[in-house]
Protein backbone atom coordinates (compact mmCIF):
# COMPACT_ATOMS: atom_id res chain seq x y z
CA UNK A 1 0.00 0.00 0.00
CA UNK A 2 -0.13 2.68 -0.20
CA UNK A 3 1.34 6.06 0.32
CA UNK A 4 -0.84 6.42 3.53
CA UNK A 5 -2.55 9.82 4.82
CA UNK A 6 -2.40 9.70 8.35
CA UNK A 7 -4.94 12.03 10.31
CA UNK A 8 -3.93 12.18 13.87
CA UNK A 9 -7.57 12.93 15.33
CA UNK A 10 -7.92 9.69 17.60
CA UNK A 11 -7.27 10.77 21.10
CA UNK A 12 -5.11 7.63 21.06
CA UNK A 13 -3.29 7.44 17.98
CA UNK A 14 -3.84 8.48 14.43
CA UNK A 15 -6.30 7.56 12.21
CA UNK A 16 -4.91 6.38 9.24
CA UNK A 17 -6.58 7.34 5.91
CA UNK A 18 -5.55 4.95 3.00
CA UNK A 19 -4.83 6.11 -0.74
CA UNK A 20 -4.75 2.56 -2.84
CA UNK A 21 -4.54 2.38 -6.59
CA UNK A 22 -2.65 -0.35 -8.55
CA UNK A 23 -0.44 1.30 -11.17
CA UNK A 24 0.03 -1.39 -14.19
CA UNK A 25 2.86 0.48 -15.24
CA UNK A 26 5.21 3.04 -13.73
CA UNK A 27 4.99 6.26 -13.68
CA UNK A 28 8.22 7.51 -14.10
CA UNK A 29 9.66 8.59 -17.20
CA UNK A 30 8.61 12.07 -18.00
CA UNK A 31 7.50 10.44 -21.96
CA UNK A 32 5.06 8.18 -19.71
CA UNK A 33 3.37 11.49 -17.59
CA UNK A 34 0.10 12.13 -19.05
CA UNK A 35 -0.16 16.06 -20.69
CA UNK A 36 -3.16 18.48 -21.12
CA UNK A 37 -2.45 17.61 -25.05
CA UNK A 38 -2.63 13.57 -24.03
CA UNK A 39 -6.10 13.69 -21.91
CA UNK A 40 -8.59 13.10 -24.62
CA UNK A 41 -6.39 10.18 -25.90
CA UNK A 42 -6.17 8.43 -22.62
CA UNK A 43 -9.67 9.29 -22.11
CA UNK A 44 -11.02 7.42 -25.13
CA UNK A 45 -8.67 4.31 -24.48
CA UNK A 46 -10.33 4.80 -20.54
CA UNK A 47 -13.51 4.51 -21.39
CA UNK A 48 -12.47 1.58 -24.01
CA UNK A 49 -11.48 -0.74 -20.79
CA UNK A 50 -7.77 0.09 -21.23
CA UNK A 51 -6.64 -0.40 -17.63
CA UNK A 52 -3.01 1.32 -18.43
CA UNK A 53 -5.02 4.60 -19.25
CA UNK A 54 -7.08 4.86 -16.79
CA UNK A 55 -4.15 4.40 -13.93
CA UNK A 56 -2.55 7.40 -15.76
CA UNK A 57 -5.82 9.38 -16.04
CA UNK A 58 -5.94 8.36 -12.06
CA UNK A 59 -2.60 9.60 -11.16
CA UNK A 60 -3.16 12.67 -13.17
CA UNK A 61 -5.95 13.32 -11.21
CA UNK A 62 -4.30 13.33 -8.10
CA UNK A 63 -0.99 14.61 -9.12
CA UNK A 64 -2.18 17.93 -11.04
CA UNK A 65 -3.13 21.29 -10.15
CA UNK A 66 -7.04 21.39 -10.89
CA UNK A 67 -6.52 24.46 -12.91
CA UNK A 68 -4.24 22.43 -15.12
CA UNK A 69 -5.90 22.04 -18.66
CA UNK A 70 -7.24 18.63 -19.20
CA UNK A 71 -8.09 18.07 -15.88
CA UNK A 72 -11.46 18.36 -16.00
CA UNK A 73 -12.17 16.50 -18.95
CA UNK A 74 -10.04 13.88 -16.50
CA UNK A 75 -12.59 14.05 -13.96
CA UNK A 76 -15.44 13.52 -16.02
CA UNK A 77 -13.93 10.16 -17.06
CA UNK A 78 -13.74 9.28 -13.95
CA UNK A 79 -17.26 10.33 -12.71
CA UNK A 80 -18.57 7.81 -15.50
CA UNK A 81 -16.73 5.21 -14.51
CA UNK A 82 -17.83 6.15 -11.00
CA UNK A 83 -21.20 5.71 -12.17
CA UNK A 84 -20.76 2.12 -13.74
CA UNK A 85 -19.72 1.19 -9.93
CA UNK A 86 -16.54 0.52 -10.50
CA UNK A 87 -14.69 1.01 -6.95
CA UNK A 88 -11.38 1.97 -8.05
CA UNK A 89 -13.08 5.04 -9.60
CA UNK A 90 -15.24 5.49 -6.68
CA UNK A 91 -12.56 5.35 -4.07
CA UNK A 92 -10.76 7.80 -6.25
CA UNK A 93 -13.56 9.96 -6.42
CA UNK A 94 -14.43 9.44 -2.77
CA UNK A 95 -10.84 10.31 -1.87
CA UNK A 96 -10.97 13.36 -4.05
CA UNK A 97 -13.95 14.79 -2.10
CA UNK A 98 -12.61 13.98 1.58
CA UNK A 99 -9.44 16.16 0.22
CA UNK A 100 -11.09 18.77 -1.38
CA UNK A 101 -8.80 18.20 -4.64
CA UNK A 102 -10.50 19.21 -7.82
CA UNK A 103 -13.96 19.15 -6.27
CA UNK A 104 -15.36 21.14 -3.25
CA UNK A 105 -14.61 19.27 0.11
CA UNK A 106 -17.58 17.86 0.82
CA UNK A 107 -17.78 14.38 3.17
CA UNK A 108 -20.89 13.55 2.90
CA UNK A 109 -20.07 12.62 -0.77
CA UNK A 110 -16.88 11.43 -0.11
CA UNK A 111 -18.89 8.73 2.00
CA UNK A 112 -21.29 8.08 -0.82
CA UNK A 113 -18.98 7.17 -3.22
CA UNK A 114 -16.46 5.40 -0.32
CA UNK A 115 -19.35 3.17 0.74
CA UNK A 116 -20.13 2.28 -3.05
CA UNK A 117 -17.01 1.17 -3.14
CA UNK A 118 -16.83 -0.36 0.48
CA UNK A 119 -19.91 -2.71 0.03
CA UNK A 120 -17.86 -4.18 -3.38
CA UNK A 121 -15.02 -5.15 -0.33
CA UNK A 122 -12.85 -2.61 -1.13
CA UNK A 123 -10.64 -3.01 1.56
CA UNK A 124 -9.27 1.21 1.46
CA UNK A 125 -13.15 2.24 0.94
CA UNK A 126 -13.66 0.56 3.97
CA UNK A 127 -10.97 1.83 6.43
CA UNK A 128 -11.56 5.39 4.91
CA UNK A 129 -15.10 5.12 5.79
CA UNK A 130 -14.50 3.75 8.89
CA UNK A 131 -12.60 7.20 9.64
CA UNK A 132 -15.55 9.16 8.63
CA UNK A 133 -17.84 6.93 10.67
CA UNK A 134 -15.34 7.28 13.79
CA UNK A 135 -14.76 11.25 13.61
CA UNK A 136 -18.54 11.99 12.62
CA UNK A 137 -17.52 13.75 9.25
CA UNK A 138 -20.42 13.86 6.63
CA UNK A 139 -21.85 11.36 8.66
CA UNK A 140 -23.25 10.42 12.07
CA UNK A 141 -20.60 9.83 14.54
CA UNK A 142 -21.00 6.08 15.26
CA UNK A 143 -18.27 3.84 17.11
CA UNK A 144 -19.74 0.30 15.86
CA UNK A 145 -19.72 0.96 12.54
CA UNK A 146 -15.99 2.58 12.55
CA UNK A 147 -15.39 -0.77 14.14
CA UNK A 148 -17.07 -2.91 11.92
CA UNK A 149 -15.77 -1.47 8.48
CA UNK A 150 -11.77 -1.29 10.27
CA UNK A 151 -12.34 -4.94 10.88
CA UNK A 152 -13.58 -6.29 7.56
CA UNK A 153 -10.35 -3.93 5.71
CA UNK A 154 -8.32 -5.41 8.52
CA UNK A 155 -9.09 -9.25 7.47
CA UNK A 156 -7.97 -8.13 4.01
CA UNK A 157 -4.39 -7.18 5.61
CA UNK A 158 -4.89 -3.98 4.97
CA UNK A 159 -2.45 -2.59 7.24
CA UNK A 160 -3.61 1.00 7.43
CA UNK A 161 -6.72 -0.32 8.66
CA UNK A 162 -5.13 -2.93 11.22
CA UNK A 163 -3.30 -0.03 12.88
CA UNK A 164 -6.64 1.77 13.01
CA UNK A 165 -8.45 -1.36 14.34
CA UNK A 166 -5.84 -1.50 16.96
CA UNK A 167 -6.95 1.84 18.30
CA UNK A 168 -10.20 1.14 18.33
CA UNK A 169 -9.25 -1.43 20.35
CA UNK A 170 -6.70 0.71 22.61
CA UNK A 171 -9.15 3.02 23.36
CA UNK A 172 -11.95 0.75 23.53
CA UNK A 173 -13.84 2.55 20.87
CA UNK A 174 -17.36 0.84 19.30
CA UNK A 175 -15.61 -2.57 20.91
CA UNK A 176 -14.62 -3.46 24.83
CA UNK A 177 -11.03 -2.22 25.69
CA UNK A 178 -8.68 -5.60 25.13
CA UNK A 179 -5.03 -4.60 24.78
CA UNK A 180 -4.42 -8.18 23.90
CA UNK A 181 -6.20 -7.25 20.58
CA UNK A 182 -4.90 -3.62 20.34
CA UNK A 183 -1.51 -5.52 20.29
CA UNK A 184 -2.55 -8.37 17.94
CA UNK A 185 -3.57 -5.82 14.94
CA UNK A 186 -0.53 -3.41 15.47
CA UNK A 187 1.72 -6.53 15.28
CA UNK A 188 0.09 -7.35 11.99
CA UNK A 189 0.45 -4.35 10.41
CA UNK A 190 4.03 -3.61 12.18
CA UNK A 191 4.84 -6.83 10.01
CA UNK A 192 4.28 -5.67 6.95
CA UNK A 193 6.68 -2.86 7.53
CA UNK A 194 4.01 0.11 8.50
CA UNK A 195 5.39 2.46 10.67
CA UNK A 196 2.71 3.69 12.64
CA UNK A 197 1.85 -0.13 13.68
CA UNK A 198 5.64 -1.13 14.37
CA UNK A 199 5.80 2.40 16.49
CA UNK A 200 2.51 1.23 18.55
CA UNK A 201 3.53 -2.02 18.96
CA UNK A 202 6.76 -1.03 20.40
CA UNK A 203 4.77 1.41 22.83
CA UNK A 204 2.90 -1.61 24.40
CA UNK A 205 5.47 -3.35 24.62
CA UNK A 206 7.13 -1.06 27.02
CA UNK A 207 4.31 -0.16 29.06
CA UNK A 208 3.55 -4.32 29.13
CA UNK A 209 0.06 -3.83 27.96
CA UNK A 210 -1.62 -6.64 26.10
CA UNK A 211 2.20 -8.45 25.97
CA UNK A 212 4.49 -8.51 28.04
CA UNK A 213 6.76 -5.52 29.43
CA UNK A 214 10.43 -5.99 27.18
CA UNK A 215 12.19 -2.67 26.52
CA UNK A 216 14.70 -4.59 24.38
CA UNK A 217 11.46 -5.15 21.77
CA UNK A 218 10.38 -2.23 22.26
CA UNK A 219 13.36 0.13 21.01
CA UNK A 220 13.33 -2.76 18.04
CA UNK A 221 9.91 -1.53 16.96
CA UNK A 222 10.14 2.12 17.75
CA UNK A 223 13.79 1.80 15.89
CA UNK A 224 11.93 0.86 12.86
CA UNK A 225 9.38 3.36 12.89
CA UNK A 226 12.10 6.01 13.45
CA UNK A 227 13.88 5.03 10.69
CA UNK A 228 10.74 5.60 8.27
CA UNK A 229 10.20 9.02 9.46
CA UNK A 230 7.94 8.50 11.80
CA UNK A 231 8.02 11.77 14.12
CA UNK A 232 6.43 10.02 17.25
CA UNK A 233 9.11 7.04 17.15
CA UNK A 234 11.94 9.28 16.76
CA UNK A 235 11.13 11.24 19.89
CA UNK A 236 10.63 7.76 21.56
CA UNK A 237 13.99 6.55 20.43
CA UNK A 238 15.23 9.89 21.67
CA UNK A 239 13.45 8.99 25.02
CA UNK A 240 14.87 5.65 25.11
CA UNK A 241 18.52 6.39 24.17
CA UNK A 242 18.14 8.92 27.31
CA UNK A 243 17.18 6.76 29.54
CA UNK A 244 19.01 4.22 28.51
CA UNK A 245 16.00 1.53 28.21
CA UNK A 246 16.29 -1.37 25.72
CA UNK A 247 19.06 1.00 24.08
CA UNK A 248 22.60 1.70 25.87
CA UNK A 249 22.33 5.25 26.96
CA UNK A 250 23.70 7.66 24.46
CA UNK A 251 22.57 11.46 25.04
CA UNK A 252 24.45 12.39 21.58
CA UNK A 253 21.65 9.13 20.04
CA UNK A 254 19.29 11.18 21.82
CA UNK A 255 20.02 14.03 20.83
CA UNK A 256 19.60 13.41 17.15
CA UNK A 257 16.46 11.26 17.28
CA UNK A 258 14.82 14.20 19.40
CA UNK A 259 16.41 16.91 16.56
CA UNK A 260 14.79 14.65 14.05
CA UNK A 261 11.27 14.72 15.20
CA UNK A 262 11.46 18.47 16.26
CA UNK A 263 11.80 19.19 12.53
CA UNK A 264 9.01 17.28 11.58
CA UNK A 265 7.06 19.22 14.16
CA UNK A 266 6.66 17.47 17.17
CA UNK A 267 6.61 20.16 19.89
CA UNK A 268 7.34 17.99 22.82
CA UNK A 269 10.98 16.39 21.42
CA UNK A 270 11.86 20.36 20.39
CA UNK A 271 11.62 20.68 24.59
CA UNK A 272 13.06 17.66 25.53
CA UNK A 273 15.95 18.91 23.12
CA UNK A 274 16.15 21.88 24.94
CA UNK A 275 16.45 20.40 28.33
CA UNK A 276 18.87 17.79 27.17
CA UNK A 277 21.30 20.14 25.39
CA UNK A 278 21.53 21.86 28.79
CA UNK A 279 22.88 18.71 30.98
CA UNK A 280 26.12 17.65 27.66
CA UNK A 281 29.29 18.14 27.14
CA UNK A 282 30.10 21.03 24.95
CA UNK A 283 32.11 17.85 22.99
CA UNK A 284 28.86 15.91 23.04
CA UNK A 285 26.52 18.95 21.38
CA UNK A 286 29.90 19.45 18.69
CA UNK A 287 29.32 15.57 17.77
CA UNK A 288 25.45 15.57 18.15
CA UNK A 289 25.08 18.81 15.79
CA UNK A 290 27.68 17.39 13.19
CA UNK A 291 25.77 14.10 12.69
CA UNK A 292 21.94 16.00 12.92
CA UNK A 293 23.79 18.40 9.59
CA UNK A 294 24.79 15.37 8.24
CA UNK A 295 22.11 13.70 7.71
CA UNK A 296 18.43 14.00 5.78
CA UNK A 297 15.23 13.56 7.83
CA UNK A 298 12.86 11.94 5.68
CA UNK A 299 9.49 13.90 5.24
CA UNK A 300 6.65 12.58 7.54
CA UNK A 301 3.67 14.51 5.33
CA UNK A 302 1.02 14.16 8.32
CA UNK A 303 -0.19 16.03 11.27
CA UNK A 304 2.31 15.92 14.49
CA UNK A 305 -0.26 16.30 16.83
CA UNK A 306 -0.10 14.58 20.08
CA UNK A 307 -0.69 11.35 20.39
CA UNK A 308 -1.59 9.09 23.70
CA UNK A 309 0.55 6.04 22.60
CA UNK A 310 3.72 7.66 23.42
CA UNK A 311 6.67 7.02 25.69
CA UNK A 312 7.77 10.61 25.77
CA UNK A 313 6.42 12.33 28.32
CA UNK A 314 5.41 16.20 28.57
CA UNK A 315 8.46 18.13 29.55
Amino acid sequence: MHPNLRHPNSPAAATCFAFVFCLVAPLTSVAQQPTASSIPELKSRAESGDFSAQNQLSQFLLDKDPSVPGYDSALSWLRGNASQNNFHSQFLLGYLYEHGHGVPCDYAQAARYYEAAAVQGHHASQNNLAGLYQHGLGVRRNFSRAFELYLAAARQNDPVAQSNLAAMYYDGQGTPRNFTEAAHWFRAAADTGDPVGQHDLGVLYYKGQGVPLDYDVAAHWVALAAQQGHPYAASDLGYLYENGRGVPLDYVAAYTWYSRAAASGDARAAAHLKSLSQIMSRKQLDEANLLVSSQTSRPWPHSASSPSLSLLPNP
